[in-house]
């Protein structure tokens, strides 16, 4: 009796879907990934699990970030498009903020609603990017590209600064000359001025009277905290003595203790924390006498962060 012939099992075909689902996916993991790089969300997950565990008693003792949320959300600055703002200031005595700018140098003077008060001409500056106060008008200003800090004196006479007229003072070498001292920040509680190097970010202090006289040498603070790509600004909460850094190339701002340990961190990404859109390049922060904080962004967008619980 002749066999029938077998059948020939074809294999089954995967859904078109299913291939684009796949590729999707796979887009979505590279994503994620690159992402997590750039922000350093490893070292940042950790730390946000380590948040989790912080009780009302020691939040409360911290700035903690992520209370904050955007209430000025990229204010443009007018008539400064091309000036690049480097850096920002907020002075308890004015009660008024001041920021460099580093492409054009000048100083200018805002509310802490972000609106122009006044522009100060910055003669002999090359490329001011750290601006901060303290007290009694005096106000310490980093030349990157020059590796210069300089002490001058603002009143509500001043129209223009010359730095021939102000002390100066050599801030040396750095690893990376085009990535140097970038960051200033002024600390009472310790009687230094806080000095931060962009890249590799880096630490130092120097000590000071709160004069236009600074006294020794500058030192380098020991850190394996700073898990940024770069470091853009400090600032120094008046309330705590805690030190904000704020890193540009990372999108994010993150607190450290008196022990220079992580305590919290905020993201400066689009969608998080009352923004809209990313910070396109944070280049400077300071934070007043109430836990306001303020930034600004190259080239001219202003913002204001307010705690919300």
């Amino acid at each position: 009796m002749p066999t029938q012939p077998l059948t020939t099992l074809k294999p089954a075909r995967r859904p078109r879907f299913f291939m684009r689902w796949y590729a999707w996916l796979l887009l979505v993991v590279a994503a994620a990934y690159g992402l997590a790089f750039a922000m350093h969300w490893d070292d940042r997950g950790v730390l946000w699990v380590l948040e989790r565990f912080q009780s009302p008693a020691e939040r409360q003792e911290s700035v903690w970030l992520p209370d904050y949320r955007a209430v000025i959300d990229a204010k443009v600055l007018p008539g400064m498009e091309k000036d690049e703002a480097s850096d920002l200031a907020y002075d308890p005595q004015t009660k008024t903020l001041f920021s460099v700018m580093g492409n054009k140098p000048f100083l200018v003077e805002l509310t802490l609603q972000g609106d122009v008060l006044r522009k100060m001409p910055l003669v002999g500056w090359s490329n001011p990017e750290g601006v901060t106060a303290m007290g009694n008008g005096l106000l310490a200003i980093v030349d990157e590209r020059n590796h210069l800090l300089s002490i001058v004196k603002v009143d509500a006479d001043t129209r223009e600064l010359n730095i021939a007229d102000f002390p100066k003072y050599d801030l040396g070498p750095s690893k990376n000359q085009n990535k140097a001292f970038e960051a200033v920040a002024w600390d009472p509680r310790k009687q230094q001025l806080l000095l931060g190097e962009e890249r590799p970010p880096a630490l130092f202090s120097w000590s000071s009277d709160g004069s236009q006289t600074l006294t020794g040498d500058k030192q380098k603070i020991a850190s394996d905290e700073l898990d940024i790509r770069n470091l853009s600004a400090l600032a120094i909460d008046p309330r705590t003595g805690h030190t904000l850094v704020l890193s540009a190339d990372s999108h994010l701002l993150l607190e450290l203790d008196e022990k220079g340990e992580q305590v919290s961190f905020v993201t400066l990404l689009g969608g998080f924390n009352g923004l809209k859109k990313t910070i396109p390049r944070a280049e400077g922060v300071t934070m007043d006498e109430a836990g306001t904080l303020y930034m600004v962004s190259e080239p001219n967008l202003f913002y204001r962060f307010e705690k919300q619980r």
